[in-house]
C-alpha cells in the first residue's frame, strides 16, 4: 500500500518548514546551550541519527521502569529516578539539536520533520511509563500518557491547518519536559513515596485546603495538569484552527473530523478496560500504554504526512486502520461479562495481540513512508549525501 501519490511527491519538493517558539526558557537558557552542544556532533552525522539516538534514551528509561516496577506501583531504587531525569534531559537536548544539525549540514528535508515529530509522538508513551515508575502512578500512568497525547495531537492538528507550528510561552517540549526531569531528580532525593502521600503531607501549603489536602499527590498533579495545561492548550489549538478555517471559508466539521480516530481510540481502550475482567490498565500498564501509544503514533504520523503532501483537509480513511483491532478486543472482553468472568481468549493474549498489531502497523507505515520519501527526494534517511541520479 503506497502512502504518497504524484501530487504528494510534488508537494514534498515545495515544502518548507515553518515554526515559532515563544518560550523564554528556550530563548534565554536552553537555546544557547543547544547551539554549543550541536558542535559535539561531526558534520557527517545525519540529523535523523541524532533524533533516533534521543528517542532510544526514552526507550531505555521506560525499560528501567519496567524492570524495577513492573506494574508501576512500587518504588524503584533512587538511582533509577536520577537515570530517568538524565535520559529525559538528553532526549530533549538531542530532539532540539537535530534541526540545528540539519541546518548546519544543509540537509533539512520533509523526511527530517516527519522522523522528528514521529519519534516525539512515540516518546509520549515511553516517557509516561518512565514517569509512572517515578511517581508510582499504577493505572494512572495511562492518564499521564493521555494528558501528553492530547496536546501533542492538538498541536499537530493545528499545524496541519495553519502551516506553522506555534509553541506558546509555556509549552510541552520545553517547560513541560523540564518540569518532568526536575521531578525525576527531585524524586531521587525524597523517594517515590512522596508521590503516594496525601497532598497535604507532601506540600504542607495545601494542608489547610479541605478535600484537596486528602488527594494523593500524583493524582493531584494529574488534575492540575488537566486544568492548567491540557484544557488551555486544546482551547488555543481549536481557536487557531477555527480562525484559519473561517478565513478560508472552509468547513469546521471537516476539520474536527480529523480528531475522530483519536477520540475513538481513547474511548475504545477505556471501554475495553471497563469490560475487562482483569482490570486491564492496572494489571498491564506498560502493554496498554505501549500498544495505544503506537496506534497514536500512527495517527500522528499519518496527519503529518498529509500536511507534508498537501492533501485535502479532512479525515484520512487509512487513519482508521489503527482502530481495526479494538472491535475484537471489546467483543472478547464482553464475552467475559456473559460467561461468569471468563473471556473467550485470555486477556493477556489479546493485549499482546494488540501490541503486535500496533507495532506491525506502525513499522509498516514508517518503513514505507521513509522509502517513498527518500525515493521521491533522492536522499537517504541515515546519510547526508544525496543519491546519485542514474544515467539513462
Amino acid at each position: 500500500m503506497g502512502y504518497i501519490g504524484a501530487h504528494g511527491v510534488a508537494a514534498l519538493h515545495r515544502y518548507k518548514y515553518s515554526g515559532v517558539d515563544h518560550s523564554y526558557l528556550a530563548k534565554y537558557l536552553l537555546n544557547p546551550f543547544w547551539t554549543r552542544f550541536v558542535k559535539v556532533f561531526p558534520l557527517w552525522m545525519p540529523p535523523n541519527m541524532i533524533t533516533l539516538m534521543g528517542f532510544m534514551f526514552l526507550v531505555t528509561s521506560s525499560l528501567l521502569g519496567y524492570i524495577y516496577s513492573p506494574q508501576l506501583d512500587s518504588p524503584p531504587p533512587r538511582w533509577v529516578h536520577f537515570a530517568h531525569g538524565l535520559l529525559l534531559f538528553l532526549y530533549q537536548t538531542f530532539d532540539a539539536v537535530d534541526g540545528k544539525q540539519a541546518r548546519r549540514t544543509n540537509s533539512s528535508s520533509p523526511l527530517g520533520e516527519l522522523f522528528d515529530h514521529g519519534c516525539d509522538a512515540l516518546a509520549c508513551a515511553f516517557e509516561a511509563m518512565a514517569f509512572g515508575s517515578t511517581a508510582m502512578c499504577g493505572r494512572d500512568t495511562f492518564w499521564f500518557w493521555v494528558i501528553s497525547a492530547i496536546p501533542f495531537y492538538g498541536a499537530t492538528w493545528e499545524h496541519y491547518f495553519t502551516n506553522t507550528l506555534i509553541l506558546p510561552v509555556i509549552n510541552g517540549p520545553t517547560e513541560g519536559l523540564a518540569l518532568i526531569y526536575v521531578s525525576h531528580f527531585f524524586t531521587a532525593l525524597v523517594g517515590a513515596e512522596w508521590w503516594a502521600q496525601q497532598l497535604g503531607e507532601s506540600i504542607p501549603l495545601f494542608s489547610w485546603v479541605p478535600f484537596v489536602n486528602a488527594i494523593q499527590t500524583s493524582r493531584a498533579v494529574l488534575y492540575m495538569m488537566i486544568a492548567f495545561a491540557v484544557i488551555p492548550t486544546v482551547a488555543f489549538n481549536v481557536s487557531n484552527v477555527y480562525k484559519v478555517v473561517q478565513s478560508r471559508k472552509g468547513s469546521m466539521v471537516l476539520a474536527l473530523a480529523m480528531l475522530y480516530p483519536f477520540v475513538v481510540l481513547l474511548g475504545g481502550v477505556l471501554i475495553w478496560d471497563y469490560l475487562s475482567p482483569i482490570n486491564l490498565i492496572a494489571t498491564y500498564p506498560h502493554l496498554v500504554v505501549l500498544g495505544t501509544g503506537l496506534a497514536f503514533g500512527f495517527l500522528v504520523g499519518r496527519m503529518i504526512l498529509a500536511h507534508l503532501c498537501d492533501e485535502p483537509k479532512g479525515l484520512k480513511t487509512n487513519m482508521c486502520l489503527s482502530l481495526v483491532y479494538l472491535p475484537f478486543a471489546l467483543a472478547n472482553a464482553l464475552t467475559a461479562r456473559l460467561n461468569a468472568g471468563v473471556p473467550l481468549v485470555d486477556e493477556l493474549w489479546v493485549l499482546l495481540g494488540y501490541c503486535i498489531f500496533t507495532v506491525s502497523l506502525y513499522l509498516h507505515f514508517a518503513t514505507s513512508v521513509i522509502h517513498e520519501i527518500t525515493a521521491a527526494l533522492g536522499i537517504y534517511c541515515f546519510r547526508i549525501t544525496k543519491k546519485l541520479e542514474k544515467k539513462p
